[in-house]
């Protein structure tokens, strides 16, 4: 082979596994893009899970779901906390938070991400066989805290009076916030 056709042949190769290259990162970007009114492979339903967060996604109809959850349970299999945050709409996200019976209602939760100060009160919404309820909605400001925190903290007052405080990992929350935020789309 002369060398300029070795140049040529070695040249075409280079540009063959730069466009591979290429597809490949394009692949990776797209993680996070827009699935548009599907889900990715004409999928039904989907689970992923991100560290400590599970991303669930479900079509039925035309209508598609996204959340991204977390359930802690002891060694039993008994359930301590379940919360469940719905697709970000705008700047704010809102879901619900599960918690054990044998708290004091009245007293609500507070939520506190790392060592940043203590949000307001938020009040029970009811108890069903399940636990009981809380639903929430978070602005922009604490959005970004979830996402560069380590973990929320639940604080709650347990039917004796003493303080009863939960913790929720914040690990992978980020990314699977990202993820559900794409699919949703």
């Amino acid at each position: 082979m002369t060398h300029k056709l070795r140049l040529l042949a070695l040249s075409f190769i280079v540009a063959l596994a730069s466009a591979a290259g290429a597809a490949a990162q394009a692949q990776s970007a797209s993680q996070y893009a827009s699935t548009g009114p599907g889900l990715p492979g004409g999928a039904s339903s989907l689970t992923e899970t991100y560290k400590d967060w599970r991303v669930s996604c479900s079509l039925r109809d035309t209508t598609k779901r996204c959340v991204l959850s977390q359930v802690q349970s002891r060694q039993n299999g008994q359930r301590v906390l379940a919360i469940e945050l719905n697709a970000p709409s705008g700047d704010t996200i809102s879901g619900t938070l599960v918690l054990p019976f044998g708290l004091v209602l009245d007293s609500g939760v507070v939520f506190q991400i790392d060592e940043k100060p203590t949000m307001q009160p938020v009040r029970f919404r009811t108890c069903l066989p399940a636990g009981c309820l809380v639903n929430f909605s978070f602005d922009a400001p604490t959005l970004t805290a979830l996402r560069t925190g380590t973990a929320m903290k639940v604080k709650t007052v347990a039917d004796g009076g003493a303080d009863t405080p939960f913790s929720i990992s914040l690990q992978g929350f980020a990314n699977a916030l990202g993820r559900v935020t794409a699919l949703a789309r």
